[in-house]
């Protein structure tokens, strides 16, 4: 990789990177938001304000065109740390609790393939992966070993637990993964503290108080609302509350940098900052690591089927295609979804499309649901781009046009016109499906039995 200066910066969603010299050691330093979008000044929302995520994002490689794997919290994360969509990794839904969803046991994680190439590895923040055998860490301060709020949320807590990894280190490079639980909701789980713990630490009675925290409220009228929100005063309310923690969250990452600019490491690390990408092959690109060749089940050898985003700090790199899976959320939330981008067109496959689309805990308490629920009973307008029956009750096969759709509200599956473009996708779609072991790549009008051939069974269920 060439650098034209003394360091180079790469943003990812916001990813920054820096480019070193050989000679030095090569250590990333991955910051990850916990259910964060674009609410950033570097994604051009000039109603919050983040001067360290907008300074990093002025020195690096900012992509403008990012899609997650999966739209929840641990599948996300075990995509994000093995490499492998959450069907072929087995971190189906949520980790905590009675969900209790894991990874197999044989998946080979990025801490774990990173510690045995003797780079030295920590996680601070969320973590919420398992089993330990297939995540682990050198150092860990986590949910795990600690309350999620400090490890998460609380910036000088977060400050220190960096200092203290940089300080007890040896001369290994190091792979720090800082994990924070901003901007989350939390109003299902600690509703004292507001609908996203926007008030945790802020001074107030019964609050506590984060001494690096200068906390920063929002107007309502003022935010950015997206058209996917509907626009009433509890959405408005809801985003300030979110905008808040964005802030605090921003604070932290400038704490986090200066942590490792004190160290005199900073210029040589590749600094990424996201949401829920899969960055195992950037990772392994970045220390020179090869991804091995194994088996999770029988002899079917895994494979990356991602790319390292390295080489885009040098080109744009012509990728037209990227898939997506989801399976579960909550433990009571099966509704799996197959997805595939390729150019400007998005094909959507929703297995479970005869039964409602569910809603979890979280997001049933919180206050702009609870507005749109009240605004629907009652008949009021809603002030949302869709209704609810059509976001519970969806096609089995959703296709649209990004290029002139790009809220997507136009199902083109059955539109003739559409009929080569549908196939091609549905024909991109099942090949990767059985590329990564999709053990749902049957379904819904048939099962897999992968003794028999062909391994798809019909169902002869009218599907």
């Amino acid at each position: 990789m060439r650098c034209s200066g003394p360091a180079c910066w790469l943003l990812l969603l916001v990813v920054g990177v820096c480019c070193v010299h050989r000679a030095r050691p090569r250590n990333v330093l991955l910051i990850l938001a916990d259910d964060g979008g674009f609410e950033s000044g570097a994604y051009n929302n000039s109603a919050i304000t983040t001067p360290h995520l907008d300074a990093l994002a002025r020195r690096s490689l900012v992509f403008r065109n990012a899609f997650t794997s999966v739209s929840s919290c641990s599948p996300s994360r075990a995509s994000l740390l093995t490499g492998l969509p959450q069907h072929q990794n087995g971190m189906y839904g949520l980790h905590q609790d009675v969900h209790h969803f894991n990874s197999f046991d044989r998946v080979q994680s990025l801490p774990l393939l990173l510690g045995r190439a003797g780079v030295l590895t920590g996680i601070i923040g969320k973590k919420h992966v398992g089993p330990e055998t297939v995540y682990p860490f050198d150092f860990a301060y986590t949910e795990e070993n600690g309350s999620v709020l400090q490890v998460g949320r609380n910036i000088t807590r977060i400050k220190l637990l960096v200092r203290k990894f940089l300080q007890t280190r040896d001369n290994r490079p190091f792979f720090l993964y800082v994990a924070f639980h901003d901007p989350h909701r939390c109003g299902h789980s600690q509703p004292q503290y507001g609908a996203f713990c926007e008030k945790f630490g802020n001074g107030e009675s019964g609050m506590g108080q984060i001494p690096d925290w200068t906390p920063q409220t929002y107007n309502p009228k003022d935010v950015q609302v997206p058209y996917f929100v509907p626009d009433t005063p509890a959405a408005r309310a809801d985003l300030a509350a979110q905008y808040t923690t964005i802030s605090r969250m921003d604070q932290g990452i400038g704490l986090v940098l200066q942590e490792l600019r004190g160290a005199g490491v900073l210029n040589d690390t590749l600094v990424i900052f996201t949401s829920d990408n899969d960055l195992t092959p950037t990772i392994l690109d970045w220390f020179s690591i090869p991804y091995p060749s194994y088996a999770i089940f029988g002899s079917k050898t895994v494979q990356l089927t991602g790319r390292s985003l390295l080489p885009a700090l040098e080109a744009e790199p012509l990728w037209t295609t990227i898939f997506g899976s989801q399976s579960h959320h909550e433990v009571t939330m099966s509704y799996p979804m197959r997805s595939v981008h390729h150019q400007n067109f998005h094909l959507v496959h929703n297995l479970h499309f005869k039964m409602p689309f569910p809603i979890d805990q979280d997001f049933y308490v919180s206050p702009t649901f609870q507005d749109l629920l009240n605004r629907t009973t009652a008949g009021r307008p809603t002030g949302w781009y869709k209704d609810l029956h059509h976001y519970y009750y969806r096609k089995r096969w959703e296709l649209f046009d990004r290029s002139q759709d790009p809220h997507e509200t136009q199902n083109l599956a059955t539109d003739p016109r559409y009929a080569q473009v549908l196939e091609l996708l549905q024909t991109q779609l099942v090949k990767w499906q059985w590329e990564t072991h999709d053990p749902w790549v049957c379904a819904p009008s048939g099962v897999l039995e992968e003794k028999l051939s062909p391994q798809c069974r019909p169902l002869h269920n009218g599907l």
